[in-house]
């Protein structure tokens, strides 16, 4: 299936591993020319070919500092994936029913919901010329709040009803916002001793592979086993091609069923 996307401009945040690597190397060979913002680079990300932009999104004026960067030498952009997200929780955090104080709230705030809002807000003129897209990188804990922090869960479910408004916002100018939401993947978030899940099973008491081994199951996963980044990396290519016109506003769920609701 020709997606019509080579030479096309995409930019991918949180792109130096997980699902931000595996979106670059999927744009990338579809032919798009892609630049890939994250904090550092990895060997992984530099092998791909992408363009590095080194940013740290949640400081105040990165997203506006980064897109001046990209239009420096090209004031084009057709797709912009936010994906950039998740946080650094401590043990505390998740264990507090508030999810952490309101320091922790305002980090996972600005990574996961404020970052994602001033960088589309600065991309959208470029959007608009090129008739572009943007897919906004969501999460299952926004709609089943278990086994997250609480700051976390709002600020994906903030995103989520960002995405649907701005879908109606900008229809007219013909720019499309969509969301995939992902339900357990298989990235360093949870497989890393020092992610999200390896400090979870610390706090639990319990072993970081026992705790991976029992997730799928625990969760409401029916495959019974972790998404791998390509998945959810397909999804982004199929809501980024201007093969999918009408794909306007909606939010994929791609979580191996963990989501009782239709």
């Amino acid at each position: 299936m020709d997606l019509d996307l080579a030479g096309k401009r995409v930019l991918v945040t949180g792109a130096s591993r997980g699902i931000g690597l595996a979106i670059v190397v999927a744009f990338v060979g579809e032919g798009a020319e892609v630049v890939a913002v994250s904090r550092k680079c990895t060997p992984e990300l530099e092998a791909t070919g992408a363009t590095f932009v080194s940013a740290d999104l949640t400081e105040p004026g990165a997203p506006q500092a980064v897109l001046d960067t990209v239009f420096e030498t090209d004031p084009r952009l057709d797709v912009l994936v936010n994906n950039a997200g998740g946080g650094e929780p401590s043990a505390a955090d998740l264990l507090d029913p508030f999810g952490g104080p309101s320091e922790s709230w305002e980090d996972v705030l600005a990574l996961n919901l404020r970052a994602p809002v001033e960088l589309t807000r600065a991309a959208m003129p470029a959007l608009s010329r090129s008739r572009g897209a943007v897919v906004n990188i969501g999460s299952s804990a926004a709609r089943d709040p278990r086994g997250a922090p609480l700051s976390y869960v709002a600020a994906k479910a903030g995103l989520a009803a960002f995405s649907r408004g701005l879908a109606e916002k900008t229809g007219e100018s013909e720019v499309r916002v969509n969301v995939v939401t992902p339900g357990g993947v298989r990235t360093p978030l949870l497989t890393s001793a020092d992610g999200y899940a390896g400090r979870l099973a610390a706090s639990m008491g319990v072993e970081h592979d026992t705790l991976l081994a029992a997730l799928p199951e625990q969760t409401g996963m029916v495959t019974g086993t972790l998404i791998e980044p390509s998945e959810i990396a397909r999804a982004v290519l199929l809501l980024a091609s201007p093969t999918m016109p009408s794909a306007v506003g909606s939010n994929w769920v791609v979580d191996g069923g963990l989501l009782k609701t239709p």
